[in-house]
């Protein structure tokens, strides 16, 4: 287990700005001035939170395998006082190859010649329906 330096939460607080943002997940210190530009949700949720505890929001969000990952690499210390649960201060597993991937919208298996068929078929009737009114509109009798 790698040492980290130990924050209390007041001097966590004192980084909450753009330019300096530190927030604690899980009793990890994260500094995530590097990171604002790259967060998926934008910059503002991460400074909303900036210099306090925000773990109840990191969970309630429901974050990845990756994004639980990431913890570590923006990682500079821990909480004073904090008691991990379990081994929850050992470091993150790797997702597993049967999870499903973050980016994953939708896995099924359907060939790229059904995905044309069920394109151009509806516009062939529909294209053969008009051109069948056209040529027998001359025709009507009433």
């Amino acid at each position: 287990m790698a040492e980290y330096t130990v924050f209390s939460l007041s001097q966590v607080a004192q980084h909450k700005s753009k330019k300096d943002c530190w927030l604690v997940i899980d009793g990890r210190v994260l500094n995530l001035t590097k990171f604002l530009d790259e967060h998926p949700g934008g910059e503002e949720v991460l400074t909303e939170c900036a210099g306090k505890d925000a773990t109840q929001a990191f969970n309630d969000i429901g974050h990845s395998k990756s994004a639980q990952k990431l913890l570590l690499k923006y990682q500079v210390g821990v909480v004073q006082g904090y008691t991990f649960k379990g081994d929850s201060h050992a470091p993150i597993e790797e997702p597993k190859k049967n999870e499903m991937s973050a980016l994953v919208i939708k896995d099924d298996h359907i060939p790229k010649h059904a995905t044309l068929v069920e394109f151009f078929l509806p516009l062939l009737l529909a294209a053969s329906y008009f051109a069948y009114r056209c040529l027998n509109a001359g025709s009507s009798t009433l």
